[in-house]
């Protein structure tokens, strides 16, 4: 007797290890704006603290913090559009 045929080409497995990839691209895309977020605040700190000398440095962290926010989107897009080639 042949087995029900399912909405998707792929098998359990395969979509639960799909599920757990998309996971995975979350938890990265979360850990660069946590990094982003203490990039913020340790420049911000420097900038209230120490105007004089830690200006130079609070604004690079500040800047560095929007560069690596960025990044991070940037990533989780990329991956996430390859994880959609793969629902078939």
């Amino acid at each position: 007797m042949p087995s029900p045929v399912s909405s998707s080409p792929l098998s359990l497995s395969d979509r639960l290890a799909l599920q757990r990839t998309r996971l995975a691209n979350e938890r990265t895309l979360l850990t660069y704006v946590r990094t982003s977020l203490a990039l913020v605040g340790f420049g911000l700190a420097l900038l209230q603290f120490h105007p004089e000398r830690g200006g130079r440095l609070g604004y690079s962290a500040l800047v560095v913090a929007v560069v690596v926010l960025g990044v991070g989107l940037a990533r989780f897009r990329v991956h996430g559009r390859r994880l959609v080639g793969y629902q078939a």
